[in-house]
């Protein structure tokens, strides 16, 4: 197999190899806010992320960086934002993300975060069945769709 990589080389990968490397999963996902006064409390007030840091962001020390996750800041629970109040809004297209998904444990429990949402005024979709899981959807206030999924038997390997 060959994938042509952005310098325009030819990348030779060859799937019959010995394993020497693993992507063990997900580390943390970063988007971009207009205001993190409002992306806080959406992320932290309203659906419960720890604020586990808060600073300028290491590629352009004149923005803010914040992390949110759970109380340990554990990887794989990590969702950060920049904030860049003047930046005009995004496209959907090729190269941008379509949504973020966050785990529940039950159908119970996403009902209830459903019932939650709506009374504190957050559009919420009906429950969608998506044959492994469910997923119910809602925009932060930038516009990013949040899903959440319940906990499902997940995909069997193909």
């Amino acid at each position: 197999m060959s994938i042509n990589d952005d310098l325009g080389d030819d990348l030779n990968i060859n799937p019959s190899e010995p394993e020497r490397m693993s992507l063990r999963g997900l580390h943390h996902v970063t988007l971009i806010c207009s205001s993190l006064a409002a992306t806080t409390a959406f992320y932290r007030d309203l659906l419960g992320l720890a604020l586990v840091q808060q600073g300028n962001n290491d590629d352009d020390p004149g923005s803010r960086h914040f992390w949110f996750g759970d109380a340990d800041g554990s990887p794989g629970t990590l969702i950060s934002f920049l904030e860049y109040s003047t930046l005009q809004a995004g496209v959907v297209g090729v190269g941008s993300t379509h949504h973020i998904a966050f785990t529940v444990d039950s159908a119970d429990e996403q009902a209830a975060w459903r019932d939650y949402l709506r009374e504190h005024g957050v559009q919420c979709t009906e429950v969608h069945d998506r044959g492994q899981f469910s997923s119910i959807y809602i925009r932060d206030p930038d516009g990013h769709i949040v899903e959440l999924a319940t906990r499902g038997p997940g995909f069997a390997p193909s």
